[in-house]
């Protein structure tokens, strides 16, 4: 076999088709393992002749070792899936190896046969005693260093195995672990890997063994930086091959990042998508110390045992030293980036080539957060919409469009401009208050405030009001604000709306979270957290709540919560980030908002008027009344902070807004009196439809919480309510929703869809149910 693709040829032909999918699958949609692959068709090395440096040399230098060339093992589970002999057989390959915490032979049979360093792969369990034997026994075996994998508080959601219904074969099991379990493991993980990790465990680990640790799972230069001051001798760049985050960036593409930020100070390796030599020099010009191979290990592995996986690092190696000598690298450690000529894909080079000039940009040269999957969510739901135009839609959270009329624009705006005037206001400067920029602050705060007096008994100054584009900018505004530096933790539910969780991410901010029960939040359970964060020299800032009917849950804060949570966040010095956007729209009394219960000025709420007036205008405001050293009030500060962003808002849109509050006697629960009752109704509608479809439902599994006024209800099923679910839905079943793991920061709902009923015609929602429930009961098989 010359190549590596001969080896995975052959080692499909000898394994079972549901092995081969474990063992290549990624997670979800397979983006982050196609994209590792690519990332190494976009580079060229720049060749260099005339040299005359004669045979270049591998070896080099990893944590005091010298290895015989930059390449080893990276860590898989359960070698015996591809060889009977296991790791045994692939440790006698002689190369570097990091053997998984689930390998399927001892380590002192592995450590027997090996002739090269050993490093042992550590999950953390949330029993830490088994994890410290673990190490304990690997030390004694002469394994030479740990690697903390830290990307899996879970195992990600690998399609292949969900669909083939992946269990380990008899025989195959973590030959240094004691318990049962294991067959399924996805769901070991689950029960058994600790979530709550943080970068306290990389001291732990050096507290109990004298062996080096690196950081396996780093995507990112603060991530790696926090790796190093946590006491890490190294970090391998790696998105477990795939397997976990899925539309992660592929490691090649971040790697300059990571090597940069760390400039020398501990070691790099990394790992996906190697699968020639040539990558190898590109990953060492671009300042990794070291590659791991992954997949094509256990394919060599599969295909001849011990032979099989020194031939396909045979290949890889000879591959290198061959890159190395027509690039004019004498030694690895010679690599820099000059070497590289980085290329962009077809259609990007397609455009620069139409556009002569033009400037094509490199993902990794982008920010971090564009590569998260959670700021592809609202895309991929508004995709499917428009791909299946002719279904049911609970997916979309929008006001419905019954009650908007074209022509009430004008009115609401000659509303205004007749406030204006009736208020002094000359023809120039009504026309400026519409033409011209105007205040960043706002135009219409003391509108805004005579509403919030009205409608909530909030009585806040005119001057503590910041007008905002939506309340997404307001929350964009408050975060920046108040979260001072990385060692400030911005808390959230879980689940929770993915707006203020984007808003995070885009600005680098952590996030820590809180998990609701079906009950909704639970202040015990804040507290927790808010010590858990103190312990770890974090210093909780704020914390983000829907208290009304909230966003993806439909869940509402009882009174005594409310009261609570305001106590609890006084004693922790904890502001309250207060999101109620359904509290108008929703029918009967409301309890009383967090602001209006705040006595303290320690509630800045986030407004919007796109439910209760109409989206389109864009309007939002903040109140922050809340007083800062030096004089002016948080407003003021976020006035700042909007200068630079959006300048001001529309002036146009504060105006029809204005108009409309006029009308109402800044009342906003007059205007909303039928389309309340129409949102009752709406959602009677729908629970007494799910009842009707549903009478088996405790049989079935499925269950549904009952909101008492909002948009939103969760629909919990027995199976994953995953993208590859709603499109089924959407394609057989003509109907669709939103999975409800999209408002889970830190994974989770993954049996639970989110129903919307505000869009929806009434006179839909009994088929809507209809064919919901006729693709649950497919599904729930």
């Amino acid at each position: 076999m010359i190549t590596l693709t001969d080896y995975a040829d052959a080692a499909r032909e000898r394994l079972g088709p549901a092995v081969w999918d474990f063992v290549e699958g990624g997670a979800g949609a397979e983006r982050t393992l196609a994209a590792n692959l690519t990332a190494f068709e976009h580079v060229r090395l720049r060749p260099r002749v005339l040299t005359g440096l004669g045979l270049p040399h591998t070896k080099t230098e990893v944590l005091g070792r010298v290895w015989g060339a930059p390449v080893g093992v990276a860590p898989m589970a359960y070698h015996t899936l591809a060889h009977p002999e296991g790791e045994v057989a692939t440790a006698r390959a002689g190369v570097p190896f990091v053997v998984s915490t689930f390998a399927s032979r001892t380590f002192e049979d592995i450590a027997a046969a090996a002739t090269a360093p050993l490093w042992l792969q550590v999950y953390c369990f949330r029993d830490r005693t088994s994890t410290r034997r673990l190490v304990e026994r690997a030390e004694r075996a002469g394994f030479e260093a740990l690697v903390l994998t830290a990307d899996a508080p879970r195992l990600g959601r690998r399609v292949r195995d969900l669909r083939n219904g992946f269990l380990l074969p008899p025989g195959v099991e973590p030959a240094n672990l004691t318990g049962t379990g294991f067959s399924a493991p996805g769901e070991h993980a689950l029960a058994e890997f600790d979530a709550a990790l943080d970068w306290s465990v990389v001291g732990w680990l050096r507290s109990i063994s004298s062996l080096p640790v690196l950081v396996k799972g780093v995507l990112t230069g603060s991530d790696a930086l926090r790796a190093r001051e946590a006491g890490a001798d190294g970090v391998i760049v790696s998105n477990h091959g795939g397997r976990q985050l899925d539309g992660a960036p592929a490691t090649f593409d971040v790697l300059p990042e990571i090597a940069g930020a760390v400039s020398g100070s501990c070691a790099v390796l990394i790992d996906g998508g190697v699968r020639r030599g040539a990558d190898v020099l590109a990953c060492l010009a671009s300042g990794a110390d070291a590659v791991l191979v992954g997949r094509p290990v256990l394919h060599g592995l599969a295909a001849g045992g011990t032979d099989g996986v020194a031939g396909v690092l045979g290949v890889v190696t000879d591959e290198l030293a061959e890159a190395m000598l027509l690039t004019g690298v004498p030694s690895p450690s010679d690599a820099g980036p000059e070497l590289l000529t980085p290329t962009e894909p077809a259609a990007v080079v397609a455009e620069a080539v139409a556009r002569p000039g033009g400037v094509s940009l490199r993902r990794r040269d982008l920010h971090g957060s564009l590569a998260d999957p959670l700021l592809d969510t609202m895309n991929f739901l508004n995709e499917i919409t428009h791909r299946y135009p002719d279904a049911i839609s609970f997916a979309p959270g929008r006001p419905h469009d019954g009650f908007f009329a074209t022509e009430d624009v004008f009115t609401h705006l000659r509303r205004y401009v007749d406030h204006l005037e009736e208020s002094g206001a000359t023809p120039a400067q009504v026309r400026s208050a519409l033409f011209q920029y105007g205040p960043t602050n706002g135009q219409i705060r003391d509108l805004v405030a005579a509403s919030l007096r009205a409608d909530e008994g909030i009585d806040v100054p005119p001057s503590s009001i910041v007008v905002t584009v939506g309340a997404q900018e307001a929350m964009l505004l408050a975060v920046r604000a108040l979260i001072a530096g990385p060692d400030d933790v911005l808390l959230v539910s879980s689940p929770c709306y993915v707006g203020i969780t984007g808003a995070a991410r885009l600005l680098d901010v952590t996030t820590a979270v809180v998990e609701e029960h079906a009950d909704g939040l639970r202040c015990a359970d804040l507290e927790a957290v808010i010590l858990a964060e103190r312990a770890r020299g974090r210093r909780p800032r704020a914390f983000y709540v829907v208290p009304d009917h909230s966003n993806p849950s439909g869940a509402t804060m009882p009174l005594s919560t409310r009261e609570e949570l305001l106590a609890l966040c006084a004693r922790y010095d904890v502001l309250v980030l207060e999101d109620s956007p359904y509290r108008m729209v929703s029918p009967g009394p409301q309890l009383p908002a967090l602001k209006a219960l705040d006595r303290e000025r320690r509630v800045v709420q986030l407004g919007s008027f796109s439910k209760t007036l109409f989206p389109g205008a864009r309007v939002g405001y903040a109140v922050a009344d809340q007083p800062v050293e030096g004089g002016g009030l948080l407003a003021d500060e976020l006035s700042k902070i909007k200068s630079m962003v959006t300048v001001n808002t529309s002036p146009v849109s504060q105006a029809v807004v204005a108009g409309m509050l006029l009308a109402a006697r800044g009342r906003t629960s007059e205007l909303n009196t039928e389309t309340a009752a129409h949102y009752g109704d709406a959602m009677r509608t729908t629970l007494r439809e799910l009842a009707a479809c549903f009478p088996d439902r405790e049989t079935l599994g499925v269950s549904w919480n009952e909101p008492s006024g909002g948009f939103f209800l969760t629909l919990r099923v027995p199976f994953r309510a995953d993208n590859d679910a709603l499109t089924r839905c959407a394609e057989e079943y003509g109907v669709l929703w939103t999975p409800m793991s999209y408002f889970y920061p830190q994974g989770g709902g993954d049996h639970a869809i989110r129903l919307s009923v505000s869009y929806l015609p009434g006179a839909l929602i009994p088929e809507g149910c209809a064919r919901l429930s006729r693709f649950v009961r497919a599904q729930a098989g």
